[in-house]
């Protein structure tokens, strides 16, 4: 590769996931005098983040809702445009960028971001021994996989065949003044009055899917009966309703808050006496270093993934011994909410936006390792 290198991202849309937030950061902070880079989005309708995307990113709009269906037009922008890598963020995406590899231009290097342990995903599908033969079969075609925590890693190499030298581990980037400018924003008037009451106020948020545990979560606090806790969940998704079900079965309509999906959810972090990942596996979970930029102390279940790696031996947070309801309710009923504790800054500097940067970019430079 001569002069910059070009590269582009390819994301299912901008509607508001840690994979977009994780790309987000990566745009603003990649040296444009090494890149130059554009945004390739398959569903470009109603982005979370609008006025997130720097302005000198090119950002295509695919018009396509199923990754199927956007498979003809990425095959006709990568040979349009023949950038030097093509970089994509999500499981589903990954397989189906590995798949068109050979209608690809032969230069163009194919980097994936893994974003889940993917063993702990398949184990509930009907079709986990078909999608393990495609992630052991296709995952190869990549010159590199970017894994977020050491457990994705392992997992991939142990149980999904990839080779361990296409792998690498960067963690998740932080924008840690970026963060700290949007946790200064006021909230709603009856969300301000909600965290003014007396109490201990929890917040956890995420999308509300099974994965994310927040079912575990409710119960938890029901078990504890303590009537100083509080908890504000921000995110939409398909368990809403149950959830919220579950919280009136359990007597806590009064306690839980729905807040829905937050644009910007970090004045809630900021206010938060703790945040609570609830998560029964997860990848990287971006909102726990979120929630630690903005100072708030977490608690959190074992979720296989980088929960460990994030917060293990961490002053203020806590992790509870197993992915239960009774676990979680263990942890919070002894966590000592009366010390206040804040989590200082420079704890996340090595996951500071500009140096995780640097770390993608020696790979988007040099996806088959440095020569």
């Amino acid at each position: 590769m001569s002069g910059r290198t070009s590269v582009c991202f390819v994301v299912p849309s901008l509607h508001g996931g840690g994979a977009e937030r994780v790309v987000l950061t990566l745009l603003r902070h990649l040296d444009r005098t090494r890149f130059r880079l554009l945004l390739a989005v398959l569903d470009g309708r109603d982005p979370a983040y609008p006025g997130d995307v720097p302005d000198d990113v090119e950002v295509i709009d695919l018009g396509c809702r199923r990754v199927r269906r956007a498979l003809p037009a990425i095959v006709r922008l990568v040979r349009t445009r023949r950038p030097d890598v093509v970089f994509s963020v999500i499981g589903h995406l990954n397989l189906a960028m590995a798949l068109l590899r050979p209608l690809l231009p032969r230069t163009t290097k194919l980097v994936a971001r893994e974003t889940v342990v993917v063993t702990e995903v398949l184990a509930d599908s009907p079709w986990r021994g078909l999608v393990a033969q495609a992630y052991r079969r296709l995952y190869r075609r990549f010159d590199r996989v970017v894994c977020q925590s050491q457990d994705m890693r392992d997992d991939l190499v142990t149980h999904h065949g990839v080779p361990m030298e296409q792998t690498v581990v960067i963690h998740n980037p932080v924008d840690l003044e970026r963060i700290a400018q949007l946790a200064a924003a006021p909230l709603p008037p009856a969300d301000e009055a909600a965290f003014s009451e007396l109490g201990v106020h929890l917040v956890a948020a995420g999308r509300l899917t099974h994965q994310k545990g927040f079912d575990l979560l409710i119960e938890a606090i029901a078990r504890c009966a303590d009537p100083r806790f509080r908890l504000t969940v921000l995110g939409d998704g398909p368990l809403r309703a149950e959830l919220e079900s579950l919280a009136r079965a359990r007597g806590l309509s009064a306690v839980v808050r729905f807040a829905g999906f937050q644009g910007n959810p970090y004045p809630y972090f900021r206010r938060a006496d703790a945040f609570v990942l609830s998560s029964r596996f997860e990848g990287l979970p971006n909102v726990v270093l979120e929630a630690l930029a903005c100072g708030t102390p977490v608690i959190a279940t074992p979720a296989p993934g980088g929960t460990h790696e994030l917060l293990a031996g961490r002053p203020g947070c806590a992790i509870a011994d197993a992915v239960s309801s009774e676990a979680l309710a263990r942890t919070l009923g002894t966590y000592p909410f009366e010390a206040r504790c804040r989590i200082p800054a420079t704890e996340l500097t090595g996951f500071a936006a500009e140096s995780i940067a640097q770390r993608y970019a020696a790979v988007l430079e040099h996806p088959r390792g440095v020569p």
